[in-house]
């Protein structure tokens, strides 16, 4: 159900590109959490990296009950429930600060996660049906550049707060002696997010609130997949090989997306750039993302096709990737960054290749596309474990085998078993 008057649309639409702009908010929060925590709490690489995991773990374990959870509540109040579950999470970050835990802290990670794979599952299918048809993508592009410049936002907002002058706190911890001293100065560290995680978790139950008296529709199963009634001759989801090919592109594509994203700050801390300088490289990646998506905007599909700009994507990243291990200092950091332009096509190219004639295994297929997002839990505890073993820069010798495997789906995997 559309919304009948221009002003319950324009609400409406207003509505679904502030839960866009969260989504990448809170998402990319992790890239300055990742540090923070690893200095308040004492952590090694590979300890640190369960920041990304607890976080998209949780896309794994919700992909199948967000499905039964919104059948039951309807999709206005699910979306709803997703915020609330989401301010639990930035809620328990409160007590995870007071008591320095990074138990507490993973805890809160996964809850916002919850919440988040709930609010996502309601809202992607809203920006199809909130209009006309034939306006869907212009409304699509919206909502990701409102993703996206939130995704800029979030680590310049709050690495201001959290990793400011960290460099004199990390040299003062260097010259303690005295355990109670030391300790100290971890907790005084650590209490620096109780008030912007205060402010967050207002503004997501605003939010909830919001959502709640909106005059958002409801739709139905129809409305949110339009190929429900397509290509109804198979009679089982293993009849489309290709969908599993792009469940672990997408696995891949997430795990590489997040390590890009995520290290880059500790990666410029490696390299020796003084963290007041490299608080900001995670906004270098999304500004190369949002680039990236406008050229996607303009060439796709009238100029080059979505297979195309994959394979063109996956190739980049294989390119920037060696660019990353051969070069030194700020030059490594910028092919680092420029790893977000690579990245930028990816999931809108995937994503429809992999569901393309599935018909009525069409629900099925996007929650199994959604459990690849445990990709960005996986792949950077994987890095984080090598960083140790090795180094920071070594370690990305791990995304070359799934920008390969990209390649592939591009080429090849997206036609296997696949008929018209």
């Amino acid at each position: 159900m559309k919304p009948n008057t221009k002003q319950s649309y324009t609400t409406s639409l207003f509505l679904v590109g502030c839960l866009f702009f969260i989504f990448g908010f809170v998402t990319w929060l992790n890239g300055t959490l990742i540090p923070f925590l690893k200095a308040a709490c004492e952590l090694n690489n590979f300890q640190s990296y369960f920041v990304t995991f607890a976080f998209f773990i949780s896309y794994f374990v919700m992909a199948l009950p967000s499905s039964a959870i919104l059948k039951a509540t309807g999709f206005k109040k699910g979306m709803s429930l997703g915020l609330f579950v989401m301010a639990i999470g930035t809620v328990i970050f409160i007590p995870a600060a007071l008591q320095r835990s990074y138990t507490f802290f993973l805890v809160g990670l996964f809850t916002q996660g919850l919440g988040l794979s709930i609010l996502q599952t309601a809202t992607n299918p809203y920006v199809t049906i909130l209009g006309p048809e034939e306006s869907a993508a212009r409304r699509i592009s919206i909502m990701g550049i409102a993703n996206k410049v939130a995704g800029i936002l979030s680590p310049l907002i709050l690495a201001t707060i959290l990793l400011g002058d960290i460099d004199t706190v990390n040299a003062k911890l260097a010259g303690v002696a005295d355990a109670a001293a030391k300790s100290q100065l971890l907790d005084d560290l650590a209490r620096r997010i109780i008030n912007p995680y205060i402010v967050l978790t207002i503004a997501l139950v605003v939010l909830a609130l919001l959502v709640l008296i909106s005059p958002l529709p409801d739709i139905d199963d129809e409305e949110e997949n339009p190929d429900i009634k397509a290509n109804s001759q198979t009679t089982s989801i293993f009849q489309h090989p290709y969908l599993f090919f792009g469940v672990i592109a997408i696995f891949l594509y997430v795990g590489v997306e997040v390590i890009a994203g995520d290290s880059i700050i500790s990666y410029g801390t490696y390299l020796g750039i003084p963290i007041d300088e490299a608080k900001f490289f995670t906004s270098f990646t999304l500004g190369c993302m949002i680039a990236g998506y406008f050229l996607g905007i303009l060439l796709t599909p009238n100029i080059i096709s979505q297979e195309t700009a994959l394979k063109v994507c996956a190739v980049l990243g294989i390119l920037f990737t060696i660019g990353v291990l051969t070069s030194e200092g700020r030059f490594s950091v910028y092919c680092l960054a420029a790893l977000g332009l690579a990245h930028s096509i990816m999931w809108p190219a995937i994503w429809p290749m992999s569901l393309k004639g599935l018909g009525k295994f069409t629900k099925t297929g996007a929650a199994l596309l959604i459990m690849g997002i445990a990709g960005g839990a996986v792949l950077p505890l994987l890095y984080g474990r090598l960083a140790d073993i090795q180094n920071n820069q070594v370690a990305y010798w791990i995304l070359i085998p799934c920008y390969l495997y990209i390649l592939y789906f591009a080429f090849w995997g997206h036609k296997a078993g696949y008929k018209k």
